[in-house]
């Protein structure tokens, strides 16, 4: 049986499913693709941890990201936010620097964040925002940023003069989805603790925003795969013709 093999993460160091894991594995048919209202329900039924475990989704597209033409990269606002505190971090200067903090960035400055992220180490942010005259700085920090994913970019809205609706529409739930080398996209749809609609109206709302960001010169079947999981849980598959 599955149960009898150990988890090989990366890094090569065995692990044991536990028994919770594995429990929850037995309540989902694994040759079975559901319906999405279906994997709602099971993936918060095996969202059993002691803490609000985050719900991602996980979608494998029939593109190949090392062609330019067949990128899928955009942003979204959650209709129902993720069920995280975000802490924004925002480059401007001026009138764009108090328009931030009036919108409610956690932190606003220019050059002084440069030392304290290169020379402190400090990262006590999820996502930065600058207005298009402080990429010359923020440029400085490519190396630190692009990495971790918080190299701000105007394809997601983060590089703007429009900060005010930049910081409110991340407070407000907006999240970011790009495929990764595998051509795979993860994103934060939510929380176990959502009422199920809640989550479903979420998982809808992204799946809807990449189908419409199909690349033209995609050709073939465009969802690949569709899976959702909990933070604790085993993966639920998503029928993709039913999307």
């Amino acid at each position: 049986m599955w149960e009898d093999y150990p988890l090989i993460p990366r890094g090569g160091i065995e692990l044991k499913r536990g028994k919770n894991y594995k429990e929850k594995y037995k309540m989902i048919d694994r040759t079975s693709l559901y319906d999405v209202n279906e994997a709602v329900e099971l993936v918060q039924k095996t969202a059993t941890a002691k803490f609000d475990e985050t719900i991602e989704a996980h979608i494998r597209l029939g593109v190949d990201s090392r062609h330019a033409d067949q990128q899928v990269r955009g942003a979204i606002v959650l209709p129902n936010g993720t069920g995280k505190t975000i802490k924004v971090l925002v480059f401007a200067k001026g009138d764009k620097a108090q328009e931030a903090k009036d919108a409610g960035a956690d932190y606003v400055g220019a050059e002084e964040f440069i030392d304290k992220i290169t020379k402190e180490n400090w990262f006590d942010f999820d996502v930065v925002v600058a207005t298009p005259d402080m990429m010359g700085v923020v440029g400085r920090l490519g190396r630190v940023l692009g990495p971790k994913g918080l190299m701000p970019n105007p394809k997601s809205g983060t590089v703007t003069f429009e900060v005010s609706k930049a910081v409110s529409d991340i407070k407000a739930g907006k999240v970011e989805y790009r495929l990764d080398k595998t051509n795979i996209i993860h994103v934060p749809v939510g929380k176990a603790s959502f009422e199920e609609d809640k989550l479903l109206q979420n998982l809808n709302v992204l799946l809807d925003a990449i189908k419409k960001a199909k690349p033209s010169s995609s050709k073939g079947q465009y969802f690949k795969s569709i899976t959702i999981t909990s933070t604790m849980g085993p993966g639920i598959k998503i029928n993709p013709a039913k999307i």
